[in-house]
């Protein structure tokens, strides 16, 4: 599935309906949702707009080099001015004016130098909200952005909000979509948009292709992951010939590390566990781990990838890391012999792409007892997995595994807030936008 010219078009008309925007990720961020959001927040910004960025923890290291690091916020401004008015009358002037606070109540005292002022001549309102626009970005669920949403459920619910994702599993939350699960990166469905619009694609910079293409890399793990496509490589040859630096994203990202990380690293691949019969492979950090080796958990993202390569003929490769606030996260890679995210679905309400997936478990008594209760129920939804592929074609199914992974999975909102329907903003502005095309030019990639 890709972007239609009417979601794209839809998408640029109410960036540029709005003044003050808001940009958010997801929380627990990586470099492809970091990379998103100072991207969105440069050209938003070149645009004229007031834009504010949120990442909602603190980011790892090694993304100090992106461009816009410094303008993250940690927190959403959800102050409220509420404004009282007095109507003066002709000829009414205003000598005093002071408040007083007392028994929950607030007084205003205004006193009139010349005439008077009666109860009538009062109105109240609210003020004019922070935000008129939110932009989410490579986010497949409004839970996803933990306390930034739970906390402001009522922003969430009265602005609009765009949903720009590459998540199979995305639930199309919002009055505008850009889902794109044929791309590798969120980053390439933000190339895709800023490049169909020609008063935009002149305003991207060495800065900002630099964050598109460190979305790139990083998702498809330099180009290695089974979603890299021939247009993912099209993408990166742009990005190259706009400035991107590439060589500045793989020494980052790639090449320093903290010794901290080093150190949680050795322990995981000291640790790694498999059943050959089931072709599962998994391993496990825990709180005291991450305490002993001075590390925290957002450290162990790229282990999985070792995981991978030390114990490359297995059908599934997980990675469990218990979280400072509580709970654990497992993030998995599968063969396609596996469809990653069924299991982090079905099993556990996660989500992420056939081949790369995760999920969380909110409690537990023992981090061990529990990581080793994960890998029996992965072990046996693997196995029902295999048997249905193994059913003809023609035998009885409600859907195919494809079918089913396709097709978006249906969240209730929390607090018994009703989200609005997907297409509301669409239908009424999805031709005013404007909207190029551009070619695509495969160039020879550095190494």
């Amino acid at each position: 599935m890709t972007l239609s010219q009417t979601e794209l078009s839809a998408a640029t008309a109410a960036v540029n309906a709005h003044q003050r925007l808001l940009i958010v990720s997801h929380e627990n961020i990586d470099p492809d949702g970091l990379s998103s959001a100072l991207s969105c927040y440069e050209i938003f910004r070149a645009l004229g707009k007031e834009v504010t960025v949120i990442c909602p923890d603190t980011p790892p290291e090694s993304l100090k080099f992106l461009p816009g690091f410094e303008k993250l916020d940690r927190e959403i401004d959800a102050s409220q001015n509420f404004v009282v008015t007095v109507h003066l009358e002709e000829g009414v002037e205003v000598d005093k004016l002071r408040y007083t606070v007392e028994d929950r109540k607030v007084n205003i005292i205004v006193v009139p130098k010349r005439g008077s002022i009666r109860p009538q001549n009062i109105s109240l309102s609210e003020g004019e909200q922070k935000y008129d626009f939110i932009v989410v970005v490579d986010c497949a669920d409004l839970h996803l952005l933990g306390s930034l949403y739970t906390d402001h459920i009522d922003l969430f619910s009265s602005v609009p909000v765009l949903n720009v994702d590459h998540h199979i599993s995305n639930t199309r939350f919002g009055q505008l979509q850009l889902i794109d699960p044929t791309a590798a990166s969120a980053t390439e469905v933000l190339y895709r948009w800023f490049t169909q619009v020609p008063s935009w694609r002149g305003l991207l910079t060495d800065d900002i292709a630099t964050l598109l293409l460190t979305g790139l890399i990083t998702d498809t793990r330099s180009f290695q992951n089974p979603n890299t496509t021939p247009h993912s490589l099209e993408v990166a040859a742009e990005l190259l010939e706009m400035g991107a630096r590439q060589q500045e994203i793989i020494k980052n990202v790639y090449k320093t590390k903290p010794l901290s990380t080093l150190r949680i690293w050795g322990r995981a691949l000291n640790r790694i566990q498999s059943d050959e019969a089931a072709r599962i492979v998994w391993s496990a950090i825990s709180r005291e781990d991450l305490a002993e080796m001075e590390a925290e958990s957002k450290e162990t993202s790229g282990i999985l990838d070792e995981l991978i390569s030390t114990v490359p003929n297995a059908d599934v490769h997980v990675l469990f890391t218990e979280l400072e606030e509580g709970g654990l996260k497992a993030s998995m890679r599968s063969s396609a012999a596996i469809d990653a995210n069924r299991l982090a679905a079905q099993l556990y309400g996660g989500g992420g792409h056939p081949r790369a997936a995760g999920f969380r478990v909110s409690s537990f008594d023992n981090f061990q007892l529990q990581v080793l209760k994960c890998v029996q129920e992965l072990k046996e939804s693997m196995r029902l997995q295999r048997e249905e592929g193994e059913q003809p074609i023609a035998s009885p199914r409600i859907s195919s595994p494809a079918a089913r992974s396709i097709e978006p999975q249906k969240k209730s909102s929390s607090n018994g807030v009703k989200q609005k329907k997907g297409m509301d903003i669409v239908q009424q502005i999805g031709k005013k936008g404007e909207a190029g095309t551009s070619e695509d030019v495969v160039k020879q990639l550095e190494e």
